[in-house]
Protein backbone atom coordinates (compact mmCIF):
# COMPACT_ATOMS: atom_id res chain seq x y z
CA UNK A 1 0.00 0.00 0.00
CA UNK A 2 1.46 3.35 -1.06
CA UNK A 3 0.86 6.48 1.03
CA UNK A 4 2.00 10.02 0.23
CA UNK A 5 2.21 13.21 2.25
CA UNK A 6 0.82 16.14 0.23
CA UNK A 7 2.97 19.20 0.95
CA UNK A 8 0.02 21.57 0.58
CA UNK A 9 -1.97 20.04 3.43
CA UNK A 10 -0.09 21.12 6.58
CA UNK A 11 -1.95 21.93 9.77
CA UNK A 12 -0.93 22.33 13.41
CA UNK A 13 -1.94 20.16 16.38
CA UNK A 14 -0.62 20.75 19.91
CA UNK A 15 2.24 22.80 18.54
CA UNK A 16 3.44 20.20 16.04
CA UNK A 17 3.06 20.42 12.30
CA UNK A 18 0.95 17.54 11.01
CA UNK A 19 0.75 16.53 7.38
CA UNK A 20 -2.31 14.35 6.69
CA UNK A 21 -1.84 11.28 4.55
CA UNK A 22 -3.99 9.98 1.74
CA UNK A 23 -4.12 6.83 -0.31
CA UNK A 24 -2.23 7.64 -3.49
CA UNK A 25 -2.95 4.71 -5.74
CA UNK A 26 -6.36 3.14 -5.10
CA UNK A 27 -7.06 -0.02 -7.01
CA UNK A 28 -9.00 0.43 -10.20
CA UNK A 29 -11.13 -2.48 -8.99
CA UNK A 30 -12.04 -0.83 -5.67
CA UNK A 31 -15.82 -0.40 -5.34
CA UNK A 32 -16.78 3.22 -4.66
CA UNK A 33 -20.02 2.25 -2.85
CA UNK A 34 -22.40 5.05 -3.81
CA UNK A 35 -25.01 5.74 -1.13
CA UNK A 36 -28.01 4.48 -3.09
CA UNK A 37 -31.27 3.21 -1.62
CA UNK A 38 -30.52 -0.27 -2.91
CA UNK A 39 -27.70 -0.51 -0.34
CA UNK A 40 -30.28 -0.47 2.47
CA UNK A 41 -31.46 -3.93 1.37
CA UNK A 42 -28.24 -5.84 2.01
CA UNK A 43 -28.64 -6.44 5.75
CA UNK A 44 -32.21 -7.71 5.63
CA UNK A 45 -31.42 -9.86 2.60
CA UNK A 46 -28.67 -11.68 4.49
CA UNK A 47 -30.02 -11.75 8.06
CA UNK A 48 -33.82 -11.47 7.93
CA UNK A 49 -34.87 -13.43 4.87
CA UNK A 50 -37.68 -15.19 6.75
CA UNK A 51 -39.06 -12.05 8.41
CA UNK A 52 -42.57 -10.99 7.35
CA UNK A 53 -44.04 -8.02 5.53
CA UNK A 54 -47.79 -7.85 6.11
CA UNK A 55 -50.57 -5.82 4.51
CA UNK A 56 -53.75 -5.97 6.59
CA UNK A 57 -55.29 -9.43 6.13
CA UNK A 58 -54.73 -9.34 2.37
CA UNK A 59 -51.04 -9.97 1.73
CA UNK A 60 -48.23 -11.63 3.64
CA UNK A 61 -44.78 -12.43 2.33
CA UNK A 62 -41.18 -12.60 3.52
CA UNK A 63 -38.13 -10.45 2.96
CA UNK A 64 -36.72 -13.20 0.73
CA UNK A 65 -39.65 -12.43 -1.62
CA UNK A 66 -39.07 -8.67 -1.60
CA UNK A 67 -36.16 -8.77 -4.07
CA UNK A 68 -38.30 -10.59 -6.62
CA UNK A 69 -41.18 -8.16 -6.25
CA UNK A 70 -38.85 -5.17 -6.60
CA UNK A 71 -37.34 -6.72 -9.73
CA UNK A 72 -40.76 -7.41 -11.25
CA UNK A 73 -41.96 -3.88 -10.50
CA UNK A 74 -38.80 -2.40 -12.02
CA UNK A 75 -39.12 -4.50 -15.17
CA UNK A 76 -42.80 -3.63 -15.54
CA UNK A 77 -42.05 0.07 -15.18
CA UNK A 78 -39.25 -0.17 -17.74
CA UNK A 79 -41.75 -1.76 -20.13
CA UNK A 80 -43.89 1.36 -19.63
CA UNK A 81 -40.94 3.53 -20.64
CA UNK A 82 -39.67 4.54 -17.21
CA UNK A 83 -36.01 5.53 -17.27
CA UNK A 84 -33.59 7.71 -15.31
CA UNK A 85 -35.31 10.97 -14.45
CA UNK A 86 -38.88 9.81 -15.14
CA UNK A 87 -41.34 10.87 -12.42
CA UNK A 88 -43.67 8.10 -11.23
CA UNK A 89 -46.57 9.22 -9.06
CA UNK A 90 -48.12 6.93 -6.44
CA UNK A 91 -51.62 7.36 -5.02
CA UNK A 92 -52.21 4.59 -2.50
CA UNK A 93 -53.00 3.88 1.13
CA UNK A 94 -50.17 2.63 3.37
CA UNK A 95 -49.33 -0.79 1.96
CA UNK A 96 -46.61 -3.25 0.97
CA UNK A 97 -46.94 -1.76 -2.53
CA UNK A 98 -45.88 1.65 -1.26
CA UNK A 99 -42.88 0.04 0.42
CA UNK A 100 -41.97 -1.57 -2.91
CA UNK A 101 -42.30 1.79 -4.66
CA UNK A 102 -40.10 3.45 -2.01
CA UNK A 103 -37.28 1.25 -3.34
CA UNK A 104 -37.91 0.08 -6.91
CA UNK A 105 -38.73 3.45 -8.48
CA UNK A 106 -35.68 5.36 -7.16
CA UNK A 107 -33.46 2.31 -7.72
CA UNK A 108 -34.19 2.68 -11.45
CA UNK A 109 -32.89 6.25 -11.30
CA UNK A 110 -36.47 7.47 -11.63
CA UNK A 111 -38.15 9.90 -9.23
CA UNK A 112 -40.89 8.76 -6.86
CA UNK A 113 -43.64 11.34 -6.28
CA UNK A 114 -45.66 10.49 -3.20
CA UNK A 115 -48.97 12.20 -3.92
CA UNK A 116 -50.93 13.66 -1.01
CA UNK A 117 -54.33 12.13 -1.71
CA UNK A 118 -55.97 14.30 0.94
CA UNK A 119 -55.44 17.50 -0.99
CA UNK A 120 -58.20 18.96 -3.10
CA UNK A 121 -58.43 17.62 -6.63
CA UNK A 122 -57.15 20.94 -7.98
CA UNK A 123 -54.04 20.75 -5.78
CA UNK A 124 -53.45 17.07 -6.63
CA UNK A 125 -53.51 18.08 -10.29
CA UNK A 126 -51.15 20.98 -9.60
CA UNK A 127 -48.60 18.81 -7.78
CA UNK A 128 -48.61 16.02 -10.37
CA UNK A 129 -48.24 18.44 -13.25
CA UNK A 130 -45.58 20.48 -11.46
CA UNK A 131 -43.62 17.27 -10.71
CA UNK A 132 -43.89 16.18 -14.33
CA UNK A 133 -45.51 12.84 -13.49
CA UNK A 134 -45.56 10.56 -16.55
CA UNK A 135 -46.68 7.30 -14.90
CA UNK A 136 -49.19 6.92 -12.07
CA UNK A 137 -49.85 3.91 -9.83
CA UNK A 138 -53.33 4.52 -8.46
CA UNK A 139 -55.43 2.68 -5.87
CA UNK A 140 -58.90 2.10 -7.22
CA UNK A 141 -60.31 4.37 -4.50
CA UNK A 142 -58.62 7.29 -6.25
CA UNK A 143 -59.60 6.49 -9.83
CA UNK A 144 -62.53 8.97 -9.71
CA UNK A 145 -60.13 11.64 -8.48
CA UNK A 146 -57.69 10.93 -11.30
CA UNK A 147 -60.45 10.73 -13.91
CA UNK A 148 -61.56 14.21 -12.94
CA UNK A 149 -58.10 15.76 -13.41
CA UNK A 150 -56.64 13.77 -16.31
CA UNK A 151 -57.33 16.66 -18.66
CA UNK A 152 -55.00 18.82 -16.56
CA UNK A 153 -52.11 16.32 -16.81
CA UNK A 154 -50.81 16.42 -20.39
CA UNK A 155 -47.55 14.67 -19.40
CA UNK A 156 -49.31 11.65 -17.88
CA UNK A 157 -49.08 8.79 -20.37
CA UNK A 158 -49.80 5.58 -18.41
CA UNK A 159 -51.95 4.69 -15.40
CA UNK A 160 -51.70 1.42 -13.46
CA UNK A 161 -54.61 0.62 -11.19
CA UNK A 162 -54.25 -1.10 -7.80
CA UNK A 163 -57.26 -3.38 -7.29
CA UNK A 164 -56.21 -4.27 -3.72
CA UNK A 165 -57.03 -7.99 -4.13
CA UNK A 166 -60.72 -7.35 -4.77
CA UNK A 167 -62.78 -8.01 -7.85
CA UNK A 168 -62.89 -4.81 -9.89
CA UNK A 169 -63.32 -5.76 -13.55
CA UNK A 170 -64.51 -2.46 -14.98
CA UNK A 171 -61.31 -0.47 -15.36
CA UNK A 172 -61.53 2.69 -17.45
CA UNK A 173 -60.08 2.37 -20.93
CA UNK A 174 -57.18 4.66 -20.00
CA UNK A 175 -55.85 2.19 -17.40
CA UNK A 176 -53.03 0.14 -18.94
CA UNK A 177 -52.61 -2.58 -16.28
CA UNK A 178 -53.43 -3.79 -12.78
CA UNK A 179 -50.55 -3.71 -10.29
CA UNK A 180 -50.44 -7.37 -9.14
CA UNK A 181 -51.17 -8.71 -12.61
CA UNK A 182 -48.46 -6.46 -14.03
CA UNK A 183 -45.92 -7.81 -11.52
CA UNK A 184 -46.95 -11.39 -12.18
CA UNK A 185 -46.35 -10.94 -15.91
CA UNK A 186 -42.96 -9.22 -15.48
CA UNK A 187 -39.55 -10.90 -15.43
CA UNK A 188 -38.46 -11.93 -11.90
CA UNK A 189 -34.86 -10.62 -12.06
CA UNK A 190 -33.43 -7.16 -12.54
CA UNK A 191 -29.89 -5.86 -12.09
CA UNK A 192 -30.15 -2.41 -10.54
CA UNK A 193 -27.24 -0.35 -11.79
CA UNK A 194 -25.07 2.09 -9.86
CA UNK A 195 -25.35 5.80 -10.60
CA UNK A 196 -24.65 9.14 -8.92
CA UNK A 197 -25.76 9.03 -5.28
CA UNK A 198 -26.79 12.70 -5.61
CA UNK A 199 -29.51 11.80 -8.11
CA UNK A 200 -32.99 12.83 -6.96
CA UNK A 201 -34.90 9.87 -5.50
CA UNK A 202 -38.17 11.38 -4.26
CA UNK A 203 -40.29 14.49 -4.43
CA UNK A 204 -43.45 15.61 -2.67
CA UNK A 205 -45.21 18.81 -1.72
CA UNK A 206 -45.49 20.77 1.49
CA UNK A 207 -48.97 21.34 2.82
CA UNK A 208 -48.77 25.03 3.61
CA UNK A 209 -51.92 26.98 4.37
CA UNK A 210 -51.16 29.78 1.91
CA UNK A 211 -50.37 29.68 -1.80
CA UNK A 212 -49.64 26.63 -3.90
CA UNK A 213 -47.87 23.68 -2.27
CA UNK A 214 -44.09 23.85 -2.62
CA UNK A 215 -42.02 20.94 -3.98
CA UNK A 216 -39.18 19.50 -1.94
CA UNK A 217 -36.81 16.82 -3.18
CA UNK A 218 -34.32 14.38 -1.70
CA UNK A 219 -31.41 12.47 -3.20
CA UNK A 220 -30.38 8.87 -2.61
CA UNK A 221 -27.44 10.03 -0.51
CA UNK A 222 -29.68 12.18 1.66
CA UNK A 223 -32.19 9.39 2.29
CA UNK A 224 -29.47 6.85 3.14
CA UNK A 225 -27.82 9.24 5.61
CA UNK A 226 -31.18 10.13 7.14
CA UNK A 227 -31.95 6.43 7.56
CA UNK A 228 -28.65 5.77 9.32
CA UNK A 229 -29.01 8.78 11.62
CA UNK A 230 -32.61 7.97 12.58
CA UNK A 231 -31.69 4.35 13.23
CA UNK A 232 -28.80 5.43 15.45
CA UNK A 233 -31.00 7.87 17.37
CA UNK A 234 -33.80 5.33 17.84
CA UNK A 235 -31.50 2.47 18.81
CA UNK A 236 -29.48 4.42 21.39
CA UNK A 237 -31.97 5.15 24.24
CA UNK A 238 -31.35 3.03 27.32
CA UNK A 239 -34.76 3.46 28.94
CA UNK A 240 -37.37 2.92 26.23
CA UNK A 241 -38.47 5.30 23.45
CA UNK A 242 -36.61 3.11 20.96
CA UNK A 243 -36.94 1.32 17.61
CA UNK A 244 -34.54 -1.58 17.20
CA UNK A 245 -34.14 -5.28 16.34
CA UNK A 246 -37.03 -7.34 17.69
CA UNK A 247 -39.64 -4.64 17.21
CA UNK A 248 -42.67 -5.02 14.95
CA UNK A 249 -43.26 -1.85 12.94
CA UNK A 250 -46.58 -0.34 11.82
CA UNK A 251 -46.75 3.21 10.43
CA UNK A 252 -49.70 5.38 11.35
CA UNK A 253 -48.39 8.37 9.41
CA UNK A 254 -49.28 8.42 5.70
CA UNK A 255 -46.51 7.13 3.49
CA UNK A 256 -47.08 10.11 1.20
CA UNK A 257 -46.01 12.38 4.06
CA UNK A 258 -42.21 12.72 4.17
CA UNK A 259 -41.63 9.00 3.49
CA UNK A 260 -43.69 8.08 6.60
CA UNK A 261 -41.01 10.02 8.50
CA UNK A 262 -38.35 7.74 6.97
CA UNK A 263 -39.28 4.80 9.16
CA UNK A 264 -40.01 2.25 6.37
CA UNK A 265 -36.39 2.67 5.25
CA UNK A 266 -35.21 2.16 8.85
CA UNK A 267 -37.47 -0.87 9.31
CA UNK A 268 -36.14 -2.46 6.11
CA UNK A 269 -32.52 -1.80 7.04
CA UNK A 270 -33.15 -3.39 10.45
CA UNK A 271 -34.97 -6.33 8.89
CA UNK A 272 -37.89 -6.14 11.35
CA UNK A 273 -41.41 -7.34 10.73
CA UNK A 274 -43.42 -4.64 8.94
CA UNK A 275 -47.20 -4.30 9.12
CA UNK A 276 -49.03 -1.95 6.76
CA UNK A 277 -52.60 -1.01 7.71
CA UNK A 278 -54.02 0.50 4.54
CA UNK A 279 -56.53 3.25 5.26
CA UNK A 280 -56.49 4.42 8.87
CA UNK A 281 -59.53 3.19 10.80
CA UNK A 282 -58.85 3.33 14.59
CA UNK A 283 -60.66 0.10 15.48
CA UNK A 284 -58.87 -1.76 12.67
CA UNK A 285 -55.49 -0.32 13.71
CA UNK A 286 -56.10 -1.59 17.24
CA UNK A 287 -57.12 -5.05 15.98
CA UNK A 288 -54.16 -5.27 13.58
CA UNK A 289 -51.77 -4.19 16.30
CA UNK A 290 -53.02 -6.98 18.57
CA UNK A 291 -53.06 -9.66 15.86
CA UNK A 292 -49.57 -8.93 14.50
CA UNK A 293 -47.85 -7.99 17.77
CA UNK A 294 -46.95 -4.43 16.76
CA UNK A 295 -44.51 -2.75 19.19
CA UNK A 296 -43.45 0.45 17.40
CA UNK A 297 -45.47 3.11 15.56
CA UNK A 298 -45.58 6.83 14.92
CA UNK A 299 -48.44 9.26 14.35
CA UNK A 300 -49.77 12.77 14.87
CA UNK A 301 -51.64 13.60 18.11
CA UNK A 302 -55.05 13.37 16.44
CA UNK A 303 -54.51 9.72 15.48
CA UNK A 304 -53.31 8.87 18.99
CA UNK A 305 -56.42 10.49 20.46
CA UNK A 306 -58.62 8.34 18.21
CA UNK A 307 -56.64 5.19 19.07
CA UNK A 308 -57.12 5.74 22.79
CA UNK A 309 -60.86 6.22 22.32
CA UNK A 310 -61.08 3.06 20.19
CA UNK A 311 -59.07 1.09 22.77
CA UNK A 312 -61.40 2.22 25.55
CA UNK A 313 -64.42 1.17 23.51
CA UNK A 314 -62.93 -2.26 22.81
CA UNK A 315 -61.35 -2.67 26.27
CA UNK A 316 -58.02 -3.36 24.55
CA UNK A 317 -54.67 -3.59 26.34
CA UNK A 318 -52.08 -1.31 24.70
CA UNK A 319 -49.11 -2.16 26.91
CA UNK A 320 -45.84 -2.76 25.10
CA UNK A 321 -46.55 -0.25 22.31
CA UNK A 322 -43.99 2.49 21.67
CA UNK A 323 -45.44 5.48 19.79
CA UNK A 324 -43.48 8.51 18.63
CA UNK A 325 -45.61 11.63 18.18
CA UNK A 326 -44.77 14.28 15.60
CA UNK A 327 -46.40 16.73 13.23
CA UNK A 328 -47.71 18.76 16.18
CA UNK A 329 -46.88 19.19 19.86
CA UNK A 330 -47.48 16.28 22.23
CA UNK A 331 -49.49 17.77 25.09
CA UNK A 332 -49.08 16.68 28.70
CA UNK A 333 -52.75 15.72 28.87
CA UNK A 334 -52.55 13.39 25.88
CA UNK A 335 -49.23 11.94 27.06
CA UNK A 336 -50.70 11.21 30.50
CA UNK A 337 -53.67 9.44 28.92
CA UNK A 338 -51.41 7.36 26.66
CA UNK A 339 -49.18 6.37 29.58
CA UNK A 340 -52.27 5.30 31.52
CA UNK A 341 -52.99 2.88 28.64
CA UNK A 342 -49.46 1.46 28.88
CA UNK A 343 -48.04 3.21 25.81
CA UNK A 344 -44.41 4.35 25.86
CA UNK A 345 -45.23 7.69 24.24
CA UNK A 346 -42.73 10.40 23.35
CA UNK A 347 -42.18 13.28 20.94
CA UNK A 348 -40.11 13.76 17.82
CA UNK A 349 -39.54 16.79 15.62
CA UNK A 350 -39.14 17.47 11.94
CA UNK A 351 -40.74 19.04 8.90
CA UNK A 352 -41.23 18.32 5.22
CA UNK A 353 -38.14 20.30 4.29
CA UNK A 354 -35.91 18.32 6.65
CA UNK A 355 -36.62 14.85 5.43
CA UNK A 356 -38.04 14.98 8.21
CA UNK A 357 -36.39 13.96 11.49
CA UNK A 358 -34.21 16.45 13.36
CA UNK A 359 -34.81 15.62 17.02
CA UNK A 360 -36.29 12.84 19.17
CA UNK A 361 -36.76 12.91 22.93
CA UNK A 362 -35.81 10.22 25.42
CA UNK A 363 -35.84 9.72 29.16
CA UNK A 364 -32.42 10.12 30.82
CA UNK A 365 -33.39 7.63 33.56
CA UNK A 366 -35.75 4.62 33.78
CA UNK A 367 -39.47 5.39 33.78
CA UNK A 368 -40.79 5.93 37.29
CA UNK A 369 -37.50 7.44 38.49
CA UNK A 370 -38.64 11.02 37.93
CA UNK A 371 -41.79 12.52 39.38
CA UNK A 372 -44.87 12.11 37.19
CA UNK A 373 -44.83 15.77 36.14
CA UNK A 374 -41.08 15.75 35.43
CA UNK A 375 -41.36 12.60 33.32
CA UNK A 376 -44.28 14.06 31.38
CA UNK A 377 -42.25 17.19 30.72
CA UNK A 378 -39.37 15.17 29.26
CA UNK A 379 -41.64 12.96 27.14
CA UNK A 380 -43.29 16.07 25.69
CA UNK A 381 -40.02 17.87 24.98
CA UNK A 382 -39.37 18.50 21.32
CA UNK A 383 -36.27 16.35 21.75
CA UNK A 384 -32.52 16.03 21.43
CA UNK A 385 -30.94 16.55 17.99
CA UNK A 386 -30.22 13.24 16.26
CA UNK A 387 -26.71 12.43 14.94
CA UNK A 388 -25.27 14.73 12.23
CA UNK A 389 -27.77 17.52 12.96
CA UNK A 390 -26.31 20.97 13.61
CA UNK A 391 -29.23 22.68 15.34
CA UNK A 392 -29.17 26.22 16.72
CA UNK A 393 -31.67 28.51 18.46
CA UNK A 394 -30.90 32.02 17.31
CA UNK A 395 -31.97 35.64 17.54
CA UNK A 396 -33.15 37.63 14.55
CA UNK A 397 -29.50 38.55 13.99
CA UNK A 398 -28.56 34.82 13.87
CA UNK A 399 -26.75 35.00 17.21
CA UNK A 400 -26.88 31.85 19.34
CA UNK A 401 -29.08 32.17 22.42
CA UNK A 402 -28.15 30.78 25.86
CA UNK A 403 -29.16 27.20 26.65
CA UNK A 404 -30.97 28.28 29.79
CA UNK A 405 -34.45 26.85 29.26
CA UNK A 406 -35.81 30.38 28.90
CA UNK A 407 -34.30 32.30 25.98
CA UNK A 408 -36.42 31.75 22.88
CA UNK A 409 -35.52 32.21 19.24
CA UNK A 410 -35.92 30.56 15.86
CA UNK A 411 -34.63 27.05 15.21
CA UNK A 412 -32.18 26.97 12.31
CA UNK A 413 -30.54 23.77 11.20
CA UNK A 414 -28.01 22.03 9.00
CA UNK A 415 -27.89 18.31 8.22
CA UNK A 416 -26.78 16.32 5.18
CA UNK A 417 -30.35 15.37 4.24
CA UNK A 418 -32.17 18.73 4.20
CA UNK A 419 -33.90 19.66 0.96
CA UNK A 420 -31.62 22.00 -0.99
CA UNK A 421 -34.48 24.03 -2.43
CA UNK A 422 -38.12 24.44 -3.22
CA UNK A 423 -38.15 23.11 -6.77
CA UNK A 424 -38.80 25.89 -9.26
CA UNK A 425 -39.10 28.59 -6.57
CA UNK A 426 -35.77 30.34 -6.11
CA UNK A 427 -37.17 33.20 -4.02
CA UNK A 428 -38.68 30.86 -1.41
CA UNK A 429 -35.54 28.70 -1.54
CA UNK A 430 -33.32 31.68 -0.72
CA UNK A 431 -35.61 32.63 2.18
CA UNK A 432 -35.53 29.05 3.45
CA UNK A 433 -31.71 28.98 3.42
CA UNK A 434 -30.98 32.59 4.43
CA UNK A 435 -27.56 32.77 6.08
CA UNK A 436 -26.63 29.22 5.11
CA UNK A 437 -28.97 27.55 7.63
CA UNK A 438 -32.43 26.17 6.95
CA UNK A 439 -34.98 28.34 8.73
CA UNK A 440 -37.76 26.32 10.36
CA UNK A 441 -40.00 29.23 11.45
CA UNK A 442 -40.33 27.43 14.80
CA UNK A 443 -39.70 29.36 18.03
CA UNK A 444 -38.00 27.36 20.80
CA UNK A 445 -35.59 27.28 23.73
CA UNK A 446 -32.92 24.76 24.78
CA UNK A 447 -31.98 23.74 28.28
CA UNK A 448 -28.48 23.02 29.65
CA UNK A 449 -28.90 19.29 28.89
CA UNK A 450 -29.52 20.08 25.22
CA UNK A 451 -33.26 19.33 25.16
CA UNK A 452 -35.20 21.43 22.69
CA UNK A 453 -38.69 22.76 23.39
CA UNK A 454 -40.74 24.49 20.71
CA UNK A 455 -42.90 27.24 22.16
CA UNK A 456 -44.71 28.20 18.96
CA UNK A 457 -44.61 28.75 15.25
CA UNK A 458 -43.55 32.29 14.36
CA UNK A 459 -46.89 32.80 12.61
CA UNK A 460 -48.89 31.38 15.55
CA UNK A 461 -47.40 33.41 18.41
CA UNK A 462 -50.05 35.64 20.01
CA UNK A 463 -49.07 39.28 20.54
CA UNK A 464 -51.14 41.02 23.21
CA UNK A 465 -50.34 44.43 24.65
CA UNK A 466 -46.89 44.31 23.07
CA UNK A 467 -46.03 40.99 24.77
CA UNK A 468 -45.73 37.52 23.24
CA UNK A 469 -47.75 34.52 24.42
CA UNK A 470 -47.03 30.93 23.37
CA UNK A 471 -50.13 29.21 22.03
CA UNK A 472 -48.46 25.82 22.56
CA UNK A 473 -47.84 26.53 26.26
CA UNK A 474 -51.49 27.46 26.74
CA UNK A 475 -52.61 24.35 24.86
CA UNK A 476 -50.42 22.16 27.05
CA UNK A 477 -51.92 23.64 30.22
CA UNK A 478 -55.49 23.34 28.98
CA UNK A 479 -54.95 19.74 27.83
CA UNK A 480 -54.48 18.76 31.48
CA UNK A 481 -58.04 19.77 32.39
CA UNK A 482 -60.28 16.70 32.81
CA UNK A 483 -62.91 16.76 30.10
CA UNK A 484 -60.67 18.32 27.43
CA UNK A 485 -60.15 16.00 24.47
CA UNK A 486 -58.47 18.49 22.09
CA UNK A 487 -57.58 22.15 22.27
CA UNK A 488 -56.25 24.86 19.98
CA UNK A 489 -55.39 28.37 21.12
CA UNK A 490 -55.44 31.16 18.54
CA UNK A 491 -55.05 34.91 18.62
CA UNK A 492 -58.15 36.94 17.77
CA UNK A 493 -58.16 40.69 17.07
CA UNK A 494 -58.73 43.02 20.01
CA UNK A 495 -59.07 46.79 19.72
CA UNK A 496 -57.30 47.49 23.00
CA UNK A 497 -54.62 44.77 23.16
CA UNK A 498 -54.05 43.99 19.47
CA UNK A 499 -54.72 40.29 20.01
CA UNK A 500 -56.14 38.15 22.77
CA UNK A 501 -55.91 34.38 23.17
CA UNK A 502 -59.03 32.36 22.42
CA UNK A 503 -59.20 28.68 23.44
CA UNK A 504 -61.13 26.30 21.18
CA UNK A 505 -61.90 23.13 23.13
CA UNK A 506 -63.29 19.78 21.97
CA UNK A 507 -64.86 18.16 25.07
CA UNK A 508 -64.50 14.50 25.96
CA UNK A 509 -67.70 12.49 25.57
CA UNK A 510 -69.65 12.80 28.81
CA UNK A 511 -67.82 15.93 30.01
CA UNK A 512 -69.80 18.61 31.86
CA UNK A 513 -69.83 21.19 29.09
CA UNK A 514 -71.52 23.83 31.21
CA UNK A 515 -68.61 23.91 33.66
CA UNK A 516 -65.73 23.16 31.28
CA UNK A 517 -65.01 26.74 30.06
CA UNK A 518 -64.74 27.99 33.65
CA UNK A 519 -62.50 25.04 34.61
CA UNK A 520 -60.21 25.84 31.68
CA UNK A 521 -59.87 29.47 32.73
CA UNK A 522 -59.23 28.42 36.34
CA UNK A 523 -56.41 26.07 35.29
CA UNK A 524 -54.71 28.80 33.26
CA UNK A 525 -55.24 31.33 36.06
CA UNK A 526 -53.54 28.97 38.54
CA UNK A 527 -50.58 28.71 36.20
CA UNK A 528 -50.45 32.49 35.90
CA UNK A 529 -50.57 32.87 39.70
CA UNK A 530 -47.66 30.43 39.98
CA UNK A 531 -45.66 32.54 37.55
CA UNK A 532 -45.68 29.95 34.76
CA UNK A 533 -47.11 32.46 32.28
CA UNK A 534 -48.20 36.10 32.35
CA UNK A 535 -51.69 37.00 33.57
CA UNK A 536 -52.56 38.42 30.18
CA UNK A 537 -52.18 34.86 28.88
CA UNK A 538 -55.47 33.79 30.49
CA UNK A 539 -57.96 33.44 27.60
CA UNK A 540 -61.08 35.57 27.97
CA UNK A 541 -62.94 33.29 25.58
CA UNK A 542 -63.22 29.51 25.80
CA UNK A 543 -65.29 28.17 22.92
CA UNK A 544 -66.52 24.56 22.94
CA UNK A 545 -66.46 23.04 19.45
CA UNK A 546 -67.30 19.64 18.01
CA UNK A 547 -64.05 19.37 16.08
CA UNK A 548 -60.94 21.34 15.11
CA UNK A 549 -60.26 21.87 11.44
CA UNK A 550 -57.23 19.86 10.32
CA UNK A 551 -54.82 19.98 7.42
CA UNK A 552 -54.44 17.07 5.00
CA UNK A 553 -51.88 15.41 7.29
CA UNK A 554 -53.87 15.77 10.51
CA UNK A 555 -52.39 18.97 11.95
CA UNK A 556 -54.68 21.60 13.44
CA UNK A 557 -55.18 24.25 10.77
CA UNK A 558 -54.71 27.38 12.86
CA UNK A 559 -54.84 29.71 9.89
CA UNK A 560 -58.33 28.48 9.03
CA UNK A 561 -59.38 28.71 12.68
CA UNK A 562 -58.12 32.29 12.93
CA UNK A 563 -60.16 33.20 9.87
CA UNK A 564 -63.23 31.42 11.25
CA UNK A 565 -63.11 33.05 14.69
CA UNK A 566 -61.97 36.55 13.79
Amino acid sequence: MVWVLPASSKYSSRGATIMPIRLAEPSAAAYRYPLLLKQLLHSARSTAADQEIVYRDRKRYRYRDLDGRLARLANALCDLGVEAGTTVAVLDWDSHRYLECFFAIPMLGAVLQTVNVRLSSALVAYTMQHAGAEIALVHRDFLPLLEGIRGQLPLLRAVVVIDDFTAYPDHPEWVVAEYEQMLEAAAPAHEFQDFDENAIATTFYTTGTTGDPKAVCFSHRQLVLHTLAVMAACASPAHGQSFRHGDVYMPMTPMFHVHAWGNPFVATLLGVKQVYPGRYVPAELIALRKREGVTYSHCVPTILQMLLAAADKASTDLRGWKICIGGAALSAGLAREALAHGIDVYAGYGMSETGPVMAVTRLPVPTGTLSEEAELAVRCRTGLPIPLVDLRVVSAAMDDLPRDGVSTGEIVVRAPWLTPCYVGNSVASDELWAGGYLHTQDVAWRDPQGYLQITDRIKDVIKTGGEWISSLQLEDLISRVPGVAEVAVIGVPDERWGERPCALVVPHAGADTSALPHEVQQEVSRAASAGLLPRYGVPERVVLVRALEKTSIGKVNKRALREQYR
